[in-house]
């Protein structure tokens, strides 16, 4: 054995008068992001490589002849750092009247107002008065392709964009041209960034205004936005994201950090689907035949439920058929219900795209084949992938069925008019106003946009999403009305629908083994593997 004595894994330091210990290897920057304390930055971005040549993130290091860039300079033992030295202050000072002489103040009329950088920095510690009084150079707005604009009197020289393409994207179709006060960012092909599935991402990471979303220019002002943290609902990935909103409807969607599933980015697919959620074509109330034979009307949830009961008891064979958009919540839910029923088919329908698309610098991230979020959690709930690859067909048991039909969130698009009217009773549980006309009950249902709940990613990831928006009318969650069901189904059992997504997760919890131990609050905003992972082997 060598007598070599083992190096630790981590260092202490001081760090503006504290004593703080950091994972060895830590930079500066990362060492004083540890410890709560903002150093200014701009090219410095904890998914990117560090070319500290923004020179806004230098600090004072006793010993070192000169003040250090935080975002190379390595965390040692014994260090004594200094962020907010009067020199270091002095610095950051001169750096940002650098880039004030030639920004323009357009901060009323630019989309980055209320979250720039450049902004905060010079609120916080620039100078009150400008002392520039040469013209500032106008380079004007160019189109980057795709849905990226770019405002070249605005850009820093960052990088942030360019290294995204080259390191990240694997995509290097950005580059800096010319030099000096000159050097600007600019394409290398005719066709910019169009057909780029993941640029959208440079828009995200530009620290002032520079880059810019077609999109989203003048829709909105940032501090107008409410911010709730979701999952996208574009494949199976699940990528952890933000749902932007003001007025009750989506403005756009942000990614959101999580190194375990989506690191910092999102694809672009799934970045511009989001108007389904402000779709105007909604169903708000319940309506219910009362008689057979009558075509349903509107009326209150109570009266609803208590419609659809004596149908539901005098029971028969049942099949259900769900949507992989649907929540862990949801499905687990209609799971239940079907079991009071006496036990049926379950089964479900999932579009798939031709190819899969990798983000080569991040590689966990996957534009998936599988179009739907909650796929997994599907299959781990008992039901059974039907049809084909668009997500059509394969219902051809469901049309034949002469017992009960329960249909959740799938629009059976691709149906024959006459679809279910051989089924004794049809139950619709959908968001959108067009379905099956035959259904002897239509129930609307909020989307996961105005829903707690959860979905299970294509490795058995279960993660929390929360309310965005607030539903249209009457619509609740599915798992509230089908849990609601159940319970009424024998009132002797005393049984209680669930009165929160936490409660019906915990029910699916208790009955479904692959979610075996798993605590709502638990899953956080992370989100947690299933306990069994071999359950999801083929799927």
């Amino acid at each position: 054995m060598s007598d070599k004595p083992q190096q630790s894994s981590t260092v202490t330091l001081t760090l503006d008068g504290n004593e703080i210990s950091v994972p060895r290897g830590s930079t500066l920057i990362e060492a004083a992001e540890q410890a709560g304390v903002r150093v200014p930055h701009y090219c410095y971005h904890p998914g990117l490589s560090s070319p500290a040549m923004c020179r806004l993130c230098l600090v004072e290091v006793e010993g070192a002849p000169k003040l250090q860039p935080s975002c190379v300079t390595m965390a040692q033992d014994g260090q004594t750092v200094h962020t907010n030295s009067q020199e270091a202050r002095k610095q950051r000072q001169g750096v940002l009247e650098f880039y004030l002489v030639n920004h323009p103040l357009d901060c009323p009329i630019c989309d980055q107002s209320g979250e720039c950088k450049l902004q905060d920095y010079v609120f916080a510690e620039g100078r009150k008065h400008g002392r520039s009084q040469e013209p500032k150079r106008v380079f004007g707005r160019d189109d980057f392709g795709g849905d990226v604009l770019f405002y070249g009197d605005r850009c820093v020289m960052c990088t942030r964009c360019v290294r995204f393409m080259d390191e990240v994207a694997g995509d290097p179709r950005l580059t800096v041209v010319e030099r000096g006060d000159r050097a600007i960012i600019d394409t290398f092909f005719e066709e910019g960034l169009s057909g780029s599935p993941f640029a959208g991402n440079i828009v995200d990471i530009c620290p002032v205004g520079a880059l810019v979303s077609k999109d989203f220019l003048h829709k909105a002002r940032a501090w107008d936005l409410d911010h709730t943290p979701s999952v996208c609902t574009s494949c199976s990935q699940g990528c952890n994201i933000q749902i932007h909103t003001r007025d009750n409807e989506v403005q756009r969607l942000k990614p959101r950090e999580n190194l375990e599933v989506n690191g910092f980015w999102m694809c672009d697919e799934g970045r511009h689907n989001y108007e389904w959620m402000n779709s105007p074509h909604r169903l708000e109330v319940p309506r219910v035949s009362e008689v057979a034979g009558e075509s349903p009307v509107a009326m209150g949830w109570g009266r609803a439920l208590d419609a659809l009961l004596p149908a539901l008891r005098e029971g028969g064979p049942v099949m259900a058929v769900a949507s992989p958009f649907a929540s862990n919540e949801d499905l687990g839910a209609l799971a239940h219900l079907v079991e009071r029923l006496g036990g049926g088919d379950l089964v479900f329908r999932s579009p798939e795209a031709e190819t899969e698309v990798v983000l080569p610098g991040f590689p966990q991230l996957v534009r998936r084949r599988d179009l739907s979020p909650n796929r997994t959690g599907a299959e781990l709930l008992g039901f059974r992938r039907v049809g084909d690859a668009q997500g059509q067909g394969g219902l051809e048991a469901a049309a034949a069925h002469d017992g009960i039909l329960l249909i959740l969130g799938d629009e059976l698009r691709d149906q024959e008019a006459d679809f279910g009217t051989k089924a004794r009773f049809l139950v619709r549980l959908g968001s959108t106003a067009s379905g099956v006309e035959a259904a002897h009950a239509h129930l609307p249902i909020t989307t996961h946009a105005e829903q707690d709940g959860s979905f299970a990613n294509h490795e058995g990831r279960v993660q929390r999403f929360w309310p965005a928006l607030k539903g249209p009318g009457a619509a609740r969650p599915a798992w509230m009305i089908l849990g609601t069901l159940a319970a009424r189904l024998d009132p002797e059992a005393m049984e209680e629908g669930p009165g929160s997504a936490a409660e019906a997760f915990h029910r699916l919890v208790a009955a479904h083994g692959p979610f075996a131990g798993m605590s709502f609050d638990a899953l956080g905003t992370r989100g947690v593997p299933v306990s069994q992972p071999a359950a999801l082997q083929g799927a």
